[in-house]
């Protein structure tokens, strides 16, 4: 049942949600009149032998430290902590991709997935978490990320229905503020900060290998997408940000939720643009001008090029702005 509703998802987001890095060229964009089936609306039907078929998603694994590793398919880039204790995984992308995501794990691990920790309650990174609990992973994330995946759900800013997850595919385990795992030699601490991408999120330490994954406070070289409805918001998103930078130094590897591997230079140019984008929207928004006019004032325009052409349009994330800061 959950591989159905992560299927359909998948396909209903996937011009938004099933994001890779740049560097494997996996950006989604939005079908426009010319380009939804790769040909021009005029032309007529595309025959079998003449259709475009997606290409199969494959599973990227990238070393990040000693023991850490970053998977990137489709969906929300996943962290690994690997060793004698077994694994812990950090989010679980789509159900469809289980496979070959525990396939990609078993060339660096004979040992069990023994936990499986969600940053936030989106599809993209719990869609395979049923299947992950059926084989016996222990499903760890904040309280906020049962709730919200215990009962339906609507993404404004996406104009989308998410249905309530099957018993399964819930955590298990759940906490309020933060959780450790002493595992694989490192203690792995899960920290919850206050709302940002959504209400949920959890920001995931390792202290000796020096590496942080971010969840969805961080997409690496695009608009990121703050989900209003479900408790975030672009104030938090940077309070999420600093409590990140506070624990990063120059040789910390950061795991964006989207997007390439990073660094704390990469994350402070992001919180730059964060704080920008806000005071250009607050102003805007102070003015009295409306939405529609908004939008005719390209606020954001030395950012769009680079950051406006993966996740979000620019149209779309100003108005995530907008509502956002009008609430």
């Amino acid at each position: 049942m959950l591989f159905l509703r992560s299927t359909v998802a998948a396909v209903l987001s996937a011009s938004l949600i099933a994001i890779a890095t740049p560097a494997t060229a996996h950006t989604h964009a939005q079908p426009n009149h010319t380009d939804h089936n790769g040909h021009d609306s005029h032309n007529t039907a595309t025959t079998p032998d003449t259709a475009e078929v997606a290409p199969e998603p494959t599973i990227s694994i990238i070393p990040v430290a000693d023991g850490v590793y970053m998977l990137v398919g489709e969906g929300g880039n996943i962290g690994l902590s690997v060793g004698e204790d077994g694994v812990l995984a950090i989010d679980s992308q789509f159900a469809p991709l289980t496979e070959k995501i525990q396939a990609a794990i078993t060339t660096l691990s004979d040992q069990p997935i023994r936990f499986l920790l969600n940053t936030h309650w989106h599809f993209d990174h719990t869609g395979g978490n049923e299947n992950f609990s059926n084989s016996g992973t222990v499903i760890v994330a904040h309280n906020n990320v049962r709730e919200r995946m215990s009962r339906d759900q609507f993404i404004a800013g996406l104009g989308m229905d998410v249905p309530a997850s099957t018993p399964a595919a819930l955590p298990i385990v759940t906490f309020s503020e933060d959780i450790s795992f002493h595992f694989n030699g490192e203690t792995i601490h899960a920290t919850h900060v206050n709302p940002a991408h959504t209400d949920g999120d959890s920001i995931v330490h390792f202290p000796t290998a020096n590496v942080i994954h971010t969840g969805d406070i961080y997409f690496n070289g695009l608009y990121p997408f703050i989900d209003v409805s479900s408790g975030g918001g672009i104030d938090g998103m940077i309070a999420a940000v600093d409590r990140v930078l506070a624990l990063a130094d120059d040789e910390t590897q950061i795991i964006p939720g989207h997007g390439a591997l990073s660094n704390k230079a990469e994350l402070e140019e992001y919180r730059g643009m964060l704080v920008t984008v806000r005071s250009r929207m607050q102003a805007a928004i102070e003015t009295g001008a409306s939405i529609d006019q908004i939008l005719t004032m390209d606020l954001n325009t030395d950012y769009d090029a680079t950051l406006g052409n993966g996740f979000l349009s620019p149209e779309q994330f100003t108005r995530i702005l907008y509502a956002d800061l009008t609430r």
